[in-house]
């Protein structure tokens, strides 16, 4: 039987009257079961549910992106009459280069499995929307990964080009958008304007102010991911320099000029991937790299950031910010040394395409404890975000608490690691549905469930209270400090920062996850099975309710029994270490390299 292939959740490229192919779960919004669970719908597997591929298909992009990386660079310099290293670029470009790899090969092997597992009668393909466009820059590329219009404009760039499927063209500014047609209401704006406040507005007035004394050689201090901005201008005033804050500013807004899209990648002909990709890079990289480089370079002169910085410190603007990362390229380049810190969790314990490049680019490396024999620029500090310290007993409270989470902060797969991906959220969320069955009533009443604070189209809310209406829900705005310090138990279901806050506050926490998905390097595999003897972490939900509920009566006299606390001591100094004085540790690992 011939279907047609539908793309995305937007409901204008589909046909009610012809059986439909989903491409994923993206393309099924649960907040529209009503309707397309009333069509001949089938919705293709994930291709990355086959592991084997998985590891596969990590080993060809790792390969790959290196070899990319050096064709754009080369390009670049030769296009901007430059001779920048490829450090300089990875810095630059890195990021954006690295996600649009892994998104358009995620977009390129769905559909390429569609056309090899089901006959196709064709697609439609929606023209004219807003977001089929360029991005401006990488936060600007972040929001259109979100956004169901651009996705479906990035999958008609591949059908059109390099697939031979049928292609209907209906233009979406004929549809009648006062019925819903799949477009995301909760995506933000990428620069949202924002409120006025009192107290950014003084800081933003001191640091300006502040930055006129600032000298040529003053490390540079942006983003940290310390605990506090307190903590930020007192480590600038122990490196002997005028403290001030540097606020994240986006690049000015460029538009596309097609003069600057005329250059090519070699090997573009044919219809593979690379080919595809090849072809794309030119026409899809975000002006910020080409039609407003040059603005992009002079923004730091104008604001006066030092020019030959003895240390440059960040947490995590080498990923998001590009007049950052122009500055910090270039001055690198000159010979700055370049010292990032571990902005979360699943740093040092799982791999991912961010953690590859911060190594690539950082000439030191400050992590949470975890060291790396192979990365000899790994500092290990501890914590540099501890989470406050509070007195709560946490014998006297009778809440447990379920964190859950949207696994990505993209509808559909903007980059490859190891955690649920994608189509595969639906079975992590089922997951959560069976721990909290599982649980004894007791329990399940005693508990509140955590969503994310974002949901992106997943509709979070509804299937919880659509399965299970009793259950307490928290919309995931709140601090989860706060939530930490009332709960009696705390239940951590990814592989992320909460479960190193909660071990660090020394909340009782159990945790539990897909090790098929939210895989574990080598490295961290034996602290791990520790943590599984004393239950504290389970690769079931069946395994972790049943402990849970075993466990609530008594929970501190488990969590206090001598074997789960030297288990858990022993995974805290390596993965979320008390840092002693960590300003101290911190000052001591910029002096070690600054120049």
């Amino acid at each position: 039987m011939q279907r047609l292939l539908v793309t995305t959740a937007l409901e204008g490229s589909w046909d009610d009257s012809h059986p439909m192919l989903f491409l994923g779960e993206w393309c099924r919004l649960y907040s529209r079961r009503d309707r397309w669970s009333q069509l001949d719908v089938e919705v293709l597997p994930y291709h990355w549910d086959d592991h084997e591929k998985l590891v596969k298909d990590r080993k060809f992009l790792e390969s790959f992106y290196e070899e990319i990386l050096v064709e754009v660079s080369e390009k670049l310099n030769i296009f901007h009459d430059t001779d920048h290293s490829l450090r300089y670029w990875r810095i630059l470009i890195g990021p954006w280069l690295g996600y649009f790899v892994h998104t358009l090969f995620d977009r390129w092997t769905s559909i390429q499995q569609a056309m090899s597992t089901c006959e196709l009668s064709g697609t439609i393909l929606l023209t004219e929307f807003e977001d089929a466009r360029v991005p401006n820059d990488m936060e600007d590329f972040f929001h259109l990964g979100n956004s169901h219009s651009w996705n479906h404009h990035l999958y008609g760039r591949i059908l059109t080009d390099h697939c031979g499927v049928s292609c209907i063209r209906r233009s979406a500014a004929r549809l009648d958008h006062g019925t819903h047609y799949g477009l995301s209401t909760e995506i933000a704006q990428p620069h949202p304007p924002q409120a006025f406040n009192l107290k950014a507005t003084l800081v933003a007035a001191y640091s300006s102010l502040a930055s006129r004394l600032t000298v040529s050689t003053d490390g540079f201090i942006h983003n940290t991911c310390l605990r506090s901005l307190r903590e930020e201008l007192a480590l600038q005033r122990r490196l002997g320099q005028v403290p001030w804050l540097v606020g994240v500013k986006p690049p000015d807004q460029t538009p596309v000029d097609d003069q600057y899209r005329c250059w090519n990648l070699d090997g573009t002909d044919g219809n593979g991937f690379e080919p595809c990709l090849r072809g794309l890079i030119p026409e899809q990289m975000p002006t910020a790299y080409l039609e407003g480089y040059e603005a992009l370079c002079h923004e730091s002169d104008r604001r006066r950031w030092p020019s030959s910085p003895k240390v440059i410190f960040t947490g995590g603007s080498h990923f998001y910010d590009d007049v950052f990362k122009a500055w910090c390229a270039a001055k690198t380049e000159e010979g700055a040394p370049l010292v990032i810190g571990q902005h979360g969790g699943h740093v040092g314990t799982a791999w991912s395409f961010d953690h590859d490049h911060q190594m690539a680019v950082a000439d030191r490396f400050l992590s949470w404890g975890w060291s790396d024999p192979a990365e000899p620029k790994v500092v290990p500090i501890g914590m540099l975000k501890t989470p406050a310290p509070t007195a709560t007993d946490h014998s006297m409270t009778d809440r447990a608490l379920l964190v859950t989470s949207i696994l990505n902060p993209h509808f559909q797969s903007f980059d490859m690691a190891s955690r649920a991906l994608s189509s595969q959220y639906p079975r992590y969320l089922e997951d959560q549905f069976t721990f909290v069955e599982e649980l004894s009533s007791l329990v399940r009443d005693s508990l509140t469930v955590r969503l994310a604070a974002y949901d992106l189209d997943w509709s979070q809310r509804c299937r919880w209270l659509h399965r299970l209406p009793e259950v307490s829900l928290d919309n995931g705005h709140r601090p989860i400090i706060d939530l930490l310090t009332a709960t009696k138990l705390c239940i951590v279901t990814t592989n992320g920062t909460t479960y190193l806050e909660s071990f660090y506050l020394g909340v009782p926490t159990v945790i539990y996850w897909d090790t098929t998905r939210w895989e574990l390097l080598e490295s961290v595999v034996p602290y791990f099975e520790d943590l599984a003897r004393v239950g504290v972490f389970h690769d079931t939900p069946e395994s972790a309710a049943n402990h849970v509920s075993n466990i609530w009566n008594e929970v501190q006299l488990w969590w206090l029994d001598d074997a789960v606390v030297d288990a858990v001591a022993r995974f805290k100094r390596h993965y979320c270490g008390d840092p002693g004085q960590v300003l101290d540790e911190v000052q001591s690992a910029l002096l070690s390299v600054a120049r």
